[in-house]
């Protein structure tokens, strides 16, 4: 029913006049591609990105080389995404609502509560509502290579435990900077504080902020556990991630080289899902060993931290293509079923 994004890009996000722009396809040359992206080795996004690189040498017989930029090492997200535009850096693996800043239908992906399950958004994803927002990037000099997962979002901070949605009020809170996560917490009563990930760690440590929130393997990889005392199993947002490749250097591979690319993220995406979610709950079990306290809401206190986020929730939809907004609800629906 859900066609794969490896497949649906062809005839959905690349345009005729993209697929000619490269040589005849003929035969695999020789390439280096950059791909960086936030998380350090060991986290499930940088796994993913070794087996991408793994996958793609293996099947362009050693010709084509990937090399890894982990832990923010060229630059925040906003920054790569920069570089990807202009030519400097060919791959990116980022959280999906970060493309807001060019397209609004992007926000709908960071939606509080959007998601019940993984599951639920990998059909969505993977499906004709993922097609839909893939076929905007080449228009932002951008091309997609698949939808990877980082997870369902918790609250960590260091002032106190958080077990009520009136607990957030008056926390400053470091979160994505993204319209969505901004307005969210702003909502719950907190200071949100939009910053790039790579200084996170320097900002908690610091007390420029007293906390943030990432899943459970980010809390672990980035060691925030070392400066935060407190965990709140929030599961507000649910992020997908996306593997970006910057069209000026898609434009320059010939028909061969986009397909061997396109068939190692597909099989990329599925190593990466699976690692992600064999490490969710294990890297939970840490966390908690290294003193970590962790929260949880109860019913009727969850349903409190819904009713708060409901506002933004409808801001944001209102935002966007309507015609987009219904297609997700009908595969939301879907997917639920």
């Amino acid at each position: 029913m859900f066609r794969s994004f490896a497949t649906s890009l062809a005839a959905l996000a690349l345009p005729a006049v993209l697929l000619a722009s490269g040589p005849a396809a003929a035969e695999i040359r020789s390439h280096t591609l950059k791909f960086a992206a936030q998380n350090q080795k060991g986290h499930p996004q940088v796994a993913g990105m070794e087996k991408f690189a793994e996958l793609l040498s293996q099947k362009s017989g050693g010709k084509i080389t990937v090399r890894l930029f982990t832990g923010g090492t060229l630059g925040g997200d906003l920054q790569t995404l920069s570089a990807l535009q202009g030519g400097t850096v060919e791959l990116t693996v980022l959280n999906v609502g970060l493309l807001a800043g060019q397209s609004k239908d992007f926000s709908l992906v960071d939606l509080p509560f959007l998601f019940e399950t993984p599951q639920q958004a990998d059909k969505v994803m993977d499906g004709p509502f993922g097609d839909a927002l893939a076929k905007q990037l080449p228009d932002m000099k951008l091309v997609g290579l698949g939808y990877w997962e980082l997870g369902f979002r918790n609250l960590t901070n260091n002032r106190r435990a958080v077990a009520k949605a009136d607990d957030i009020a008056g926390l400053k809170i470091r979160v994505v900077q993204t319209p969505v996560l901004i307005d969210l917490f702003n909502a719950l009563g907190a200071n949100a504080v939009p910053m790039p990930y790579p200084e996170v760690y320097t900002a908690l440590e610091t007390g420029t902020v007293d906390g943030q929130e990432n899943p459970y393997a980010n809390i672990l990889s980035a060691k925030f556990y070392e400066v935060q005392k407190h965990v709140a199993v929030t599961r507000h947002v649910y992020n997908p991630q996306i593997v970006l490749m910057g069209k000026p250097a898609w434009d320059k591979l010939n028909d061969d080289e986009r397909k061997v690319i396109q068939e190692a993220a597909a099989e990329a995406r599925a190593f990466q899902r699976q690692t992600s979610r064999a490490q969710d709950e294990a890297a939970l079990t840490e966390i908690k060993s290294k003193g970590m306290q962790v929260t949880t809401f109860s019913a009727d206190e969850a349903a409190k931290l819904r009713a708060k986020a409901k506002p933004v929730f409808e801001k944001h939809a209102a935002a966007a293509n309507p015609e987009l907004v219904k297609l997700l609800e009908s595969e939301l629906e879907k997917a639920r079923k």
